[in-house]
């Protein structure tokens, strides 16, 4: 029989793991891994250490950052690519349309105000990164006949073109991995290249984005505003000048929430041991030397 450990153990989890017909250990030897606590993958490279037999481990999350550390070519890797996608582009429309509708100044309006907005009808929009999350997002946007730009990794458009696109983007959504190479991604002289109407939606890693240059820009009103699901820092502190801007939205990485996170992450994991259990492909490659 098949032995996963989950470290720390998670009930549903569990029943994930013995639908899929493996068997539930709390202590190695284990076939393989279900790691479930972000805060410390030194306790997983632990795990690893004590038991060379483990020759799979899942991630539950999309991002992996802690981890990349831990990550070797010994074993199989997988992560929560693409699990979350559809709640976390919900969001992102969510924010583009709260954004180009005008509603940064009726949401907290005490008067009636003039007129504003655009349609996301039409719009010009601009995914950055290719993933779950940029498929999603793509067939929410086919109703309003958007014209959308992807960029990808080595598939044109790609960061080299980033430039060039967002002079001329109404929206751009921020929708890949955190790496080394976008770190930063979004600095001062980026965001100065978007139109004044224009809004930044960020659903994928706040140190995508430079904080300081985001708020000198945003108290400018260099572009339309910014709507982010996560920060640098995150959590926010109280009192940063981010919760006070008014063509500010920010909700607190809530584009997936545990009550939506449970049930699509138990499938994902009962498919994944039913593929293990069967020596199937795995859903959800980490690419060890890219880190995500």
């Amino acid at each position: 029989m098949t032995r996963i450990l989950i470290g720390p153990r998670r009930t549903w989890l569990a029943d994930a793991i013995e639908d899929g017909g493996a068997t539930v250990v709390t202590e190695g030897p284990a076939d393989a891994v279900v790691w479930t606590d972000p805060r410390q993958p030194d306790g997983l490279r632990s795990v690893l250490d004590a038991d060379p037999g483990v020759r799979w481990v899942q991630l539950p999350w999309a991002g992996i950052e802690p981890f990349v550390p831990v990550l070797d070519h010994d074993r199989t890797w997988t992560c929560g690519k693409g699990v979350y996608a559809d709640p976390v582009a919900e969001q992102a429309l969510l924010f583009a349309l709260m954004g180009l509708r005008g509603m940064a100044t009726y949401a907290s309006a005490t008067t009636w105000e003039p007129p504003e907005g655009r349609n996301l009808l039409g719009a010009t929009v601009t995914i950055v990164g290719g993933g779950g999350i940029a498929r999603s997002l793509l067939r929410l946007l086919e109703p309003f006949g958007a014209t959308v730009s992807v960029i990808r990794r080595s598939v044109a458009p790609t960061l080299d073109d980033l430039d060039s696109l967002l002079p001329t983007s109404d929206v751009v959504v921020v929708a890949l991995p955190l790496t080394p190479e976008t770190e930063g991604l979004f600095d001062d002289r980026r965001l100065r290249l978007l139109p004044a109407h224009a809004w930044l939606v960020n659903v994928a890693r706040g140190a995508h984005v430079v904080t300081d240059d985001l708020v000198n820009v945003l108290e400018e009103g260099a572009i339309g505003g910014a709507g982010l699901d996560v920060t640098d820092p995150e959590p926010l502190p109280d009192g940063h000048p981010l919760w006070s801007l008014p063509n500010c939205f920010i909700s607190p990485h809530v584009g997936n929430t545990p009550e939506m996170a449970v049930p699509l992450l138990s499938a994902r994991v009962r498919d994944n041991v039913r593929r293990f259990v069967a020596g199937d492909d795995l859903i959800g490659i980490v690419d060890v030397d890219a880190g995500y």
